[in-house]
């Protein structure tokens, strides 16, 4: 197994030396711009499906393509630096003393990409969109109705939402970007009496898509989509921030590992999605400018969505707790770890990041004993099978009535990282005694095989979502979420929903109630967490450390370790941050 990724390493430096051959992926339409006023980013994907539709309401729209980088502007920013929440289309969302009611203050001056002016209209209707969906299957219309009673427009620049419940964090949760992105607000005057299921907000002829962004679509293909800077943006009128350098956005699909170093090499991609570290040393190899988020070994970003096995717990024979609870006990975590990702990440013990803030959740499980070991108990694994009456076959597979233990994994081929870190754990499963078996698939194959649970098992994250307090993740097992399998569910799509689950569940509904920081919550988290040691819905493996490089070639100031003034996530909606700060590189 090692040398096949020494082999990848070596195929990979092999490639590079043939770089006069590398593909021409950014398109001759880009003439009309230098390339030292084009950034080219890598969309972490192998395909667009639908590269016209850009309603994100919708489950499965891609919006990773610079809609929500470049056109789609949040209205708040968590930022990781300082853990404050910073303003951007909000100047301030503030609540009452028992949190039930949250008041939305907008910038003033903000205006739709067609010169429309952007206003609390468009924050009620979007919102009520979302509250008037009796499916509850658009994107976070289940969250919206959840919390949300009514919500008000005040005056132009004011809203006012009335919740069902206190929540000390609706605005952390919802529209801060604590990861990847947020709410997004629609234009009134072009969504009105569309059909939100089927409307692909995408006519040229009309201007759309459109957003409030500093930049607009000039293109869209399946394998790139071009944004050209807007110069009567909102922000840059009203003096909320200057026009970003760069007068043109390309987002391309560069495909393997291989082609994003061949990309990156020859300087025609300026920022690379997840890679392996043998890519990246490949890559600096031959570019001296290629930088990463640490300079040194182990060169990754802990991204907040920590790895994961999570079962379809009403598949048979899955429905079954013990051959859960045995599969986590097979797993040797370090082992993952050193083979798969070359010792670039660490393991997970918890559903949790190992982030400092959320430090007390993490050690009140490990207390309370309910944290998984990061070494394989293989032994105790096979006796949990055993005693639900397998016995291992002529071939070294359990088998029972003549139907052997089968688990087959579904993984989003996008990026190699996912693909090699499952095949290893097939491979521990395998010699375990587990008929386990890899299915790689696109991501738009992955994702709606999760939302509708035709799966038996998926590698994924579909718990992130707490950076530094417990209960964003932990809801995401909460069986008021649960949807039986062929019904689209846009949470716990394990579909766990036992009495351990409602148990569960009351615990985390309690966790969401109390204020943050509120001395009791490890204790619950604790309490809570209990359950899923037992019933094992989700097999936590291991952090999520991504080395995403960049090529300071043609740009300079990217967000590192050293100049952290951001996360490196091209991918969020937080990548405005990092346009704001991109300098064209001085030539010598």
């Amino acid at each position: 197994m090692k040398s096949r990724f020494k082999r990848l390493g070596l195929g990979i430096m092999l490639s590079l030396m043939a770089l006069p051959l590398a593909v021409q992926v950014v398109s001759a339409q880009t003439a009309d711009v230098p390339r030292e006023d084009t950034v080219i980013f890598d969309i972490d994907a192998t395909s667009i499906a639908s590269p016209t539709n850009f309603n994100d309401l919708v489950p499965g729209t891609n919006k990773n393509q610079g809609a929500h980088q470049a056109m789609w502007e949040p209205l708040f920013i968590l930022n990781y630096a300082t853990g404050k929440i910073d303003p951007y289309l909000g100047t301030s969302f503030t609540p009452n003393d028992k949190q039930d009611v949250w008041t939305l203050k907008l910038h003033d001056g903000i205006k739709w990409s067609d010169g429309v002016p952007f206003t609390a209209d468009d924050v009620v209707f979007t919102i009520q969109l979302l509250l008037d969906d009796k499916t509850k299957t658009l994107s976070d219309a289940a969250n919206m109705q959840h919390w949300i009673k009514s919500v008000t427009k005040i005056d132009d620049l004011t809203v006012q939402f009335d919740l069902n419940l206190p929540n000390p964090r609706f605005q952390l949760d919802y529209f801060s970007v604590r990861i990847w992105g947020s709410v997004t607000m629609k234009p009134k005057h072009v969504w009105e009496g569309q059909d939100p299921t089927t409307f692909t907000f995408y006519d040229p002829a009309k201007g759309w898509p459109i957003g409030t962004g500093p930049y607009k679509l000039t293109s869209a293909s399946p394998e790139q989509f071009v944004w050209d800077e807007d110069p009567n943006w909102w922000g840059a009128a009203t003096g909320f921030h200057a026009l970003p350098e760069p007068k043109r956005l390309i987002w391309i699909v560069a495909g393997s590992e291989t082609n994003k170093a061949l990309l990156m090499s020859n300087h025609q991609l300026d920022s690379a999605m997840n890679i392996t570290l043998g890519t990246l040393q490949a890559v600096q190899a031959k570019n001296p400018n290629a930088v990463a988020w640490v300079k040194d070994a182990p060169y990754s970003f802990a991204d907040p969505c920590p790895r994961e096995l999570e079962f379809q717990t009403e598949a048979a024979p899955w429905d079954n707790k013990d051959l859960r609870k045995a599969v986590s006990l097979i797993i040797d975590r370090t082992q993952n770890i050193a083979i798969a990702y070359q010792g670039t990440t660490t393991p997970s013990t918890t559903m949790f990041v190992s982030y400092g803030g959320m430090n007390p959740f993490i050690d009140a499980i490990t207390k309370a004993g309910y944290a998984n070991d990061v070494v394989a108990h293989v032994e105790d694994g096979q006796k949990l099978i055993e005693a639900a009456g397998y016995a291992k076959n002529g071939s070294g597979i359990y088998e029972k009535d003549g139907k052997t233990l089968d688990l087959a994994i579904m993984v989003g081929n996008d990026t190699q990282e996912y693909v090699l870190s499952t095949n290893e754990l097939v491979e521990q499963l395998q010699q375990a005694g587990v008929n386990a078996s890899s299915q790689p698939v696109n991501g738009a194959t992955s994702q709606n095989a999760n939302q509708t649970g035709n799966f038996q098992a998926q590698w994924a994250w579909n718990t992130c979502g707490s950076v530094s307090e417990p209960w964003n993740s932990m809801n995401q097992l909460n069986v008021s979420y649960y949807k039986p399998a062929g019904e689209l569910a846009t949470a716990n799509t394990e579909r766990w929903n036992t009495d351990g689950a409602k148990a569960y569940s009351k615990i985390v509904d309690q966790i969401g109630s109390l204020p943050l920081g509120d001395p009791s919550i490890p204790g619950l988290v604790a309490e809570a967490y209990k359950y899923i040691a037992d019933e094992t819905p989700i097999v936590p493996l291991v952090q999520a450390e991504k080395i995403v490089p960049f090529d300071t070639t043609y740009w300079t100031n990217w967000p590192t370790s050293d100049n952290a003034y951001t996360v490196p996530t091209t991918w969020w909606q937080n990548t405005f941050f990092i346009l704001f700060n991109l300098k064209k590189a001085t030539k010598s």
